[in-house]
């Protein structure tokens, strides 16, 4: 049946061809552009504690992230490709390149579109699909997407299957490949409305995970679907900014405990205002509450046990970039709890930005976290964040942004990552980002 959509998808891309076909003289562009960025990064607490062999609970690293991007455009026709390198400072592999993007599409007068091949992808704010770009690997995904933009209207169809290999034979287990799943089907509508500061956009995505395993009659490898959906809205009247979300997770996953699947129902709701009265500061307030399991286990060491409920209540945020919206710290979906269970999360925020002088931003955000679900003998108070940053854009291609994180943890923060060190910890990094255009030619 995926292969069939994918099928489909590639058949709508003769009706584009003929709008493609246009006098290309001097209608041509390619240009090419690099990007580095060195990032480094100190971590005191909130790592494991070996007291026996005498390891620091403390973790220092230089990484530095190298691309090449190439893009090429001319009427109705466009292309990308971008090489990257990611290697932390004194690894091996330093010469290693892996494609991030690398994709061709075609656009028609009346506003259709296909695209193919490895593309990073955005929309909306970045909660459920974004490419994470603070993570410096970044997400990009194989997919085909074919869609309609004009008129205030836009509408995205999304399709990927994903392989490990060009086997004949053997070929239906997918696991550690480069996608995240081994089937996805999304359908975007956004909708801008005209001479009003409102826009809504609407979201369905079906991806299937690889649950069982090859080899193993009893438990043999299957597809397990999983389903996303729910919109997004954008208000921006002058010196006011309102977003909100809201969005449910049903079907099943995969429970690696029991080797199988259970079923999920989970769901997530936010708010966000943000405050501009000039432009030299800002406010922002908002919450978000992302559902959790009934049941979390809280005792100290040793195993969890298997789950004692049916369903799954815990949501996850699957391909979105996620420390843009849980603390720049985010202990709780970038690191998943002991055995898979999530308690969920309640964080409501507070912040304020200011720009004291030109190309210099600076801000500070306060973060109150809980839990979403009770826990037994024990405060649904997971801590309390600090997240201060500052930006200087020395050029337009020069930027260096640094950063600092105190986190107050609980006793049930400790509980949850079972260990200690979980309490307290500061982080701080810095990022320098050198992003030249070699150049752009015409012909």
């Amino acid at each position: 049946m995926k292969l069939r959509l994918l099928f489909v998808a590639f058949l709508f891309l003769p009706s584009l061809s003929v709008c493609a076909q246009t006098d290309s003289t001097k209608n041509n562009t390619l240009s090419f552009s690099l990007n580095f960025m060195t990032h480094g990064e100190i971590v005191k607490g909130g790592l494991p504690v070996n007291e026996d062999v005498g390891v620091e609970d403390r973790s220092n690293f230089l990484l530095g992230r190298t691309r090449i991007t190439a893009d090429y455009s001319r009427p109705y026709l466009e292309a990308r490709v971008v090489f990257q390198n990611l290697a932390v400072w004194g690894t091996k592999g330093n010469m290693a390149l892996n494609l991030y993007e690398g994709w061709a599409k075609v656009t028609a007068r009346n506003g259709l579109f296909a695209q193919v091949g490895r593309v990073a992808l955005s929309y909306d704010d970045e909660r459920i699909i974004g490419t994470n770009d603070f993570a410096t690997a970044s997400l990009s995904h194989d997919v085909v997407r074919v869609g309609y933009e004009g008129h205030g209207h836009k509408v995205h169809a999304i399709l990927a299957y994903n392989q490990n290999a060009e086997n004949m034979y053997s070929s239906t287990y997918y696991k550690d490949g480069a996608q995240l799943y081994k089937t996805m089907q999304t359908v975007w509508y956004h909708y801008d409305v005209p001479k009003f500061p409102l826009s809504v956009s609407l979201l369905f995505m079906n991806y299937g995970l690889q649950a069982g395993k090859p080899g193993v009659a009893y438990n043999p490898p299957s597809t397990v679907n999983q389903q996303m959906y729910g919109g997004y809205l954008y208000f921006h009247p002058r010196y006011l900014t309102f977003e909100g979300s809201y969005y449910r997770q049903g079907g099943k996953m995969v429970n690696p405990v029991l080797m199988g699947a259970s079923k999920i129902d989970a769901w997530m709701i936010s708010g966000k205002a943000t405050v501009n009265p000039s432009d030299y500061f800002g406010f922002i307030l908002g919450y978000d509450y992302l559902s959790g399991d009934d049941y979390v286990p809280v005792i100290y060491g040793g195993t969890q046990g298997l789950p004692r409920h049916d369903v799954n209540k815990g949501f996850a945020p699957l391909y979105g970039s996620r420390t843009k919206f849980y603390g720049i710290l985010d202990y709780f979906y970038e690191s998943a709890y002991i055995n898979g269970f999530t308690p969920g999360l309640q964080n409501a925020y507070i912040g304020i930005s200011s720009k004291p002088v030109s190309k210099f931003d600076l801000s500070a955000t306060y973060h109150y976290l809980a839990v979403a679900t009770h826990l037994n003998g024990l405060s649904n108070t997971l801590g309390h964040s600090i997240d201060l940053m500052g930006s200087y854009r020395f050029t337009k291609d020069i930027s260096l942004t640094a950063g600092y994180t105190l986190m107050l943890g609980t006793e049930t923060m400790s509980r949850l990552k079972q260990d200690g060190s979980s309490k307290t910890s500061h982080w701080g990094w810095f990022s320098l980002i050198v992003s030249p255009r070699l150049f752009t030619t015409k012909f």
